[in-house]
């Protein structure tokens, strides 16, 4: 889908491309939550740190896919 943005996040050590992701999913995660968590029924706070939980699992497979 973006091939420069690809090939430029694959050229970074693992550590870097770790942080990257956490600097990337976990705002994503946390503002999402926090949006959707009234409508779920829950404390807006509440639902930022389901957010964050739910912002976790990518970065989860992806260490766990490097790990093979």
């Amino acid at each position: 889908m973006f091939p420069g943005l690809s090939r430029w996040f694959e050229a970074k050590p693992f550590q870097q491309q770790i942080v990257v992701l956490a600097l990337v999913l976990d705002p994503i995660g946390f503002l999402g939550g926090y949006l959707l968590g009234p409508s779920f029924g829950v404390d807006p706070l509440i639902g930022g740190v389901y957010g964050l939980v739910a912002a976790s699992l990518p970065m989860s497979l992806f260490v766990m896919r490097s790990a093979q």
